[in-house]
């Protein structure tokens, strides 16, 4: 019980802290925005390490890659796996919430006019005419401004690549990079102690002047979001186990992922849960270089339950400001940026969706004050979203291994270690014959 509320005792300051900031709103109601300015405080520091953050660690990252010879193989299904699964994922959650109004729309000017004066209009969600200014920008200082942050993650991405075509000479520029990602990360944890009252005070604000609209939407987007969890862990990834080798698989992953399960809730954190992740997966009967690679790789770019989770975000924004959605166009606009803020989610507990949510809130036109609700409502989700995280990744390994092994790749494991354990088992068996003859 000790180490239990050890993992979650960040979680349930931070939930703590709302929870007496929304009390406190929804008591002295107007008069609780005397606190904003500590709320602001936070957002302030949110939005100071943001580029900086951005650049590290999506340079990083790609400048570190190297591939193998069967590396090569699995990491292109791996590829094709994940942007299936997750495309699935972010589908499910859609079909999830367009039919429940976590925010009542009657309140949508008064949202407006607290969060922005400036919006008058409603939000449009047609990508395509903001195709070309969010991808670019015609001068390098634009790219240390939030408001260019797709454009910002092209040049990371670009300068990332340059580095790994430059060899031993890039080498020692990637580990540099490595360092300063790992001091973003650092100061992102000390920001967070800052976090509970930070939040609270915000909250307080928030509630104290729109009232309980804005807390009641919370609950529905937490209880709806645990059923939709569980359901999605239930029903899909026993089908990808079966997909993968069939009722084998099935019993093969209930029977060995609960450990993981357990591990990324108790963590809150998909990278804490990588070691036994990686040990339950080869237990399932994935080869080794697959769990690896997949269970590595998935940390940082899969990750079913932050896809959910990111719908989720943008339709709490969507009901909150009334936004309306008319067209498949605009349907596949909040896809496609689920999808792309998806991957920008870190494997770090609380606060590791930071990068993702400015990527919604300026993808979808929304103001950046709103910036704290996401990080809320990601709290909120944030234990089962990490579950999901984790277990799909090693159902996914499964079905990487069906692709990289063929057919019948869990028959051949439990074969493979039989033939390991033989050999053993015979030495042994010999071993007593040889002292009996030398007794005799």
């Amino acid at each position: 019980m000790k180490k239990i509320l050890k993992n979650y005792k960040n979680t349930l300051i931070l939930l703590g802290c709302v929870v007496i900031g929304a009390v406190c709103g929804l008591i002295f109601k107007e008069k609780a925005e005397i606190v904003k300015p500590l709320g602001d405080l936070f957002l302030n520091l949110l939005l100071v390490i943001i580029v900086p953050l951005i650049f590290f660690t999506i340079t990083s990252s790609i400048s570190k890659m190297r591939e193998r010879r069967r590396l090569s193989k699995i990491l292109i299904s791996t590829i094709i796996i994940f942007l299936i699964t997750s495309i699935i994922a972010v589908i499910v959650g859609f079909a999830s919430t367009i039919a429940i109004n976590l925010v009542d729309p009657k309140d949508t000017d008064v949202i407006r006019e607290t969060f922005d004066d400036s919006i008058t209009e409603e939000v449009e969600l047609n990508l395509l005419e903001r195709t070309v200014s969010v991808l670019s920008t015609d001068q390098f200082v634009n790219l240390l401004s939030t408001d260019n942050l797709i454009a910002l993650i092209v040049i990371s991405i670009l300068f990332g690549i340059a580095i790994n075509k430059s060899g031993e000479k890039g080498r020692k520029v990637a580990e540099l990079l490595d360092s300063f990602s790992e001091v973003m990360y650092k100061f992102i944890h000390i920001i967070m102690y800052y976090a509970p009252v930070g939040l609270g005070c915000y909250f307080a604000s928030l509630v104290g002047t729109l009232g309980s609209v804005i807390t009641i939407g919370f609950l529905k987007t937490f209880f709806v979001y645990w059923v939709v969890s569980l359901l999605f862990m239930i029903i899909f990834y026993t089908i990808y186990a079966y997909i993968a080798a069939g009722k084998k698989g099935i019993k093969g992953f209930w029977k060995n992922i609960i450990p993981s399960a357990l591990t990324a809730m108790g963590t809150c954190s998909s990278a804490a849960s990588v070691p036994v992740n990686i040990e339950c997966t080869k237990k399932i009967g994935v080869p080794n270089d697959i769990a690896e690679t997949v269970v590595s790789f998935g940390t940082s770019f899969h990750k079913d339950g932050s896809s959910i989770g990111s719908v989720f975000k943008i339709m709490f924004l969507v009901c909150l400001f009334g936004t309306s959605i008319a067209s498949f166009g605009e349907v596949l606009g909040i896809i496609s940026v689920a999808l792309v803020a998806t991957l920008l989610v870190t494997a770090v507990p609380i606060g590791g969706g930071t990068i993702s949510e400015m990527l919604i809130i300026t993808m979808m036109g929304y103001p950046i004050s709103a910036l704290p609700i996401l990080t809320i409502t990601a709290t909120i989700i944030d234990i089962p979203a990490t579950m999901l995280n984790v277990t799909g990744d090693s159902v996914s390994s499964m079905m990487v291994a069906r692709v990289v092994e063929g057919k019948g790749w869990i028959d051949n494991k439990a074969s493979e270690l039989k033939t390991i354990d033989n050999p053993v088992k015979e030495v042994a068996e010999e071993k007593p014959k040889n002292k009996k003859k030398k007794k005799h």
